[in-house]
């Protein structure tokens, strides 16, 4: 069997009632090389959450949803091979890290793809319905924070049109590291 290419999956909002594997996919994700620079939680963080932890989550962003909207890749054999979400943040608010949000926008967060399914384009596939979503939701620019020694994520984000916007904000694990914002204007 040859490799998929990122036509070769079908890209969807998740659905309230797939909690399970949605926490999968996120333990998932919390066991990969980097996620230590990638992700705020730990494995055995989001281990000991109870399933209503989940199924909460799958329910504020899945199919319906108009605050957040993760999406998921499946594979030809009807497995998930990546996932992003994408949360509206309101003009007037604070953000998490304490900063104003000066305009409705759409902030990316829980970037993962399984280590087989990297390399074919599917990343961007992934950040494209992501972002399309944003726009339909009035977002006037979508925004993700990426740490600074996270090449690897850094590279995928600017192969989806994502720059460097020149804020950076302390690393919430360790206030010596840094993340990075990276923006993609309407």
């Amino acid at each position: 069997m040859s490799t998929p290419t990122s036509d070769d999956y079908v890209v969807r909002a998740i659905r309230p009632e797939e909690w399970a594997a949605v926490k999968q996919l996120r333990l998932d994700a919390l066991r990969d090389p980097v996620a230590h620079i990638a992700f705020l939680e730990t494995f055995d963080d989001a281990l000991a959450r109870p399933d209503s932890f989940y199924q909460e989550r799958a329910t504020r962003s899945g199919e319906g949803s108009d605050t957040a909207r993760q999406f998921v890749a499946e594979a030809p054999d009807g497995s998930w091979a990546g996932t992003v979400t994408v949360l509206i943040e309101q003009a007037g608010t604070t953000d998490w890290a304490g900063y104003p949000v000066e305009r409705r926008q759409g902030h990316v967060v829980g970037v993962f793809v399984r280590p087989e399914h990297r390399g074919n384009g599917l990343i961007k596939t992934l950040f494209d319905a992501g972002v399309s979503w944003a726009w339909q939701q009035s977002a006037e620019r979508v925004r993700l924070f990426v740490h600074a020694d996270n090449a690897r994520a850094q590279g995928a984000y600017r192969k989806a049109g994502f720059g460097p916007s020149g804020l950076v904000v302390s690393f919430s694990k360790d206030e010596a590291e840094h993340e990075l914002e990276f923006v993609l204007e309407r």
